[in-house]
């Protein structure tokens, strides 16, 4: 797995990196009816000015997450957790904020961004690209990763060896989350394929394990394949890597630059202060 050098990036703090420009993601478990939002008190004792920065309810960052993406964010129960939850929540003390999350499905996040009205940001997993550029600003890249093939492990048709042309068949059906690169990289490297989207990244797991409608493999970001096959479906193994080095970004309204300032000075200081290695090293081993 490839990790982004946040040197590099973060320290390029400020209102350009929300034009940013690469390619990217989305997820695990994502139910109709979301989970209730989570407010989480970790706020400084000096809360930041938050009329300033056009916050939904004063005094709180509320974050839009699809909590079905592991190790980025996922439901525990009633929980939120995961590396884009923890990160958040960090982003939100710095900034003097307590934090809210707000259960979207990964397709209506950046939309809902743009709208405005439902959430203040977006933080989940999300590739920085040109068509997400159009609708709303990123911050700074705070995570790389790349793109994977997932087939069964007894499935002797499907394999490191034999994956790209295999797939690339006429009736092959292959399993991605909507609205996701992975989607995208699917259409474009097996377009003879039969590409079939679903609302979160567990159900195309459960696709590929059960041969739904004939789906073969499944096509999703490296950290999520990883920690899939090697938690919750073991029967199931990664066949190919793409170095496709999709940079993560936070989706914040092109209509406020003060907050996405706000930010980016945030996500600068927990790079300086050690904070986002601590996370990496955490939930991505």
């Amino acid at each position: 797995m490839k990790y982004l050098n946040r040197r590099d990036f973060l320290t390029v703090a400020g209102a350009a990196a929300g034009t940013l420009a690469l390619a990217a993601c989305g997820g695990e478990q994502t139910t109709d009816e979301p989970a209730a939002d989570e407010t989480t008190d970790g706020a400084t004792d000096e809360p930041a000015a938050s009329g300033d920065l056009g916050l939904i309810t004063e005094g709180t960052l509320t974050v839009a997450v699809s909590p079905d993406f592991p190790p980025f964010e996922n439901l525990d129960g009633d929980e939120y957790v995961g590396f884009d939850i923890d990160l958040m929540k960090a982003v939100a003390e710095q900034m003097g904020l307590e934090v809210e999350f707000k259960n979207l499905q990964f397709d209506a996040i950046v939309p809902a961004i743009q709208a405005g009205g439902q959430a203040d940001v977006g933080c989940s997993g999300i590739t920085i690209d040109d068509e997400r550029l159009e609708q709303v600003d990123f911050s700074t890249s705070y995570y790389i990763d790349d793109q994977c093939v997932v087939a069964m492990t007894d499935n002797a048709d499907v394999t490191a060896d034999t994956y790209e042309d295999a797939l690339n068949q006429d009736g092959v059906v292959i399993a991605v989350q909507s609205g996701t690169t992975g989607e995208t990289y699917a259409q474009e490297n097996f377009p003879a394929a039969k590409v079939v989207p679903y609302g979160n990244a567990t159900d195309c797991f459960a696709a590929m394990q059960a041969g739904t409608d004939g789906t073969v493999a499944v096509v999703t970001n490296l950290a999520v394949g990883e920690k899939m096959v090697a938690e919750a479906y073991t029967d199931a193994q990664i066949v190919g890597k793409s170095a496709t080095g999709e940079e993560y970004g936070v989706a914040v309204s092109k209509d406020n630059p003060a907050l996405l300032d706000a930010v980016n000075a945030a996500l600068a200081a927990l790079d300086e202060d050690g904070t986002i290695d601590e996370l990496t090293t955490t939930w991505m081993g």
